[in-house]
């Protein structure tokens, strides 16, 4: 594989990458509907070691407004309500002694700007990690040039890194808009 060929290469992971890590950021913002992603970062106490919630329990969406937690053995289930008490999920658990349910609240206006906020703040970040991907990827390619490649074949792949990173930042933007979309509708 030609240095060229690695550069680009490795441009398009970290670009990947960077889309990716908005994905899962923004999977993890509650938009005033039930979704099981809420409770990713939510660790228990499992005999001694801090398990994620999905390892001890099956978690559902029933409706858009409520997601339980089944936990797979009945002594879990004061461990589970706890840390999702100590998390920073914001809803408090209600449990009849099988299940865990919560119950999603309405977002008001003001919380869901806030939201809106948050997401066009991680969506910068991709970007700007995008943006690191591709000069990046550039400074590798002038390297390689100034040691031998030729030059025309080096601003032909700084004109594709061009291409991966215009297509690589429309796509956060498509992930952004359906986001802000998700969070505003009521």
């Amino acid at each position: 594989m030609s240095v060229i060929q690695n550069v680009m290469q490795h441009a398009e992971e970290k670009m990947l990458h960077s889309l990716t890590y908005l994905e899962d950021a923004l999977s993890r913002i509650r938009a005033g509907k039930a979704n099981v992603h809420i409770l990713d970062g939510v660790k228990v106490d499992y005999y001694g070691s801090m398990t994620p919630l999905s390892n001890v329990a099956t978690i559902s969406t029933p409706d858009a407004k409520t997601i339980t937690v089944l936990p797979w053995e009945k002594t879990m289930i004061r461990p589970i309500e706890k840390a999702i008490q100590d998390s920073d999920v914001g809803i408090t658990p209600e449990n009849n002694g099988e299940i865990i349910r919560l119950g999603i609240p309405p977002l008001t206006e003001e919380r869901r700007k806030q939201l809106v906020k948050s997401t066009r703040a991680e969506a910068e970040n991709a970007k700007i990690g995008i943006r690191n991907a591709r000069r990046d990827a550039n400074d590798g390619i002038r390297k390689a040039t100034k040691e031998g490649t030729p030059e025309d074949d080096g601003k032909e792949t700084e004109g594709a890194i061009q291409k991966l990173h215009d297509k690589y930042l429309k796509k956060i933007d498509e992930v952004l808009a359906a986001k802000e979309k998700e969070i505003m509708t009521v």
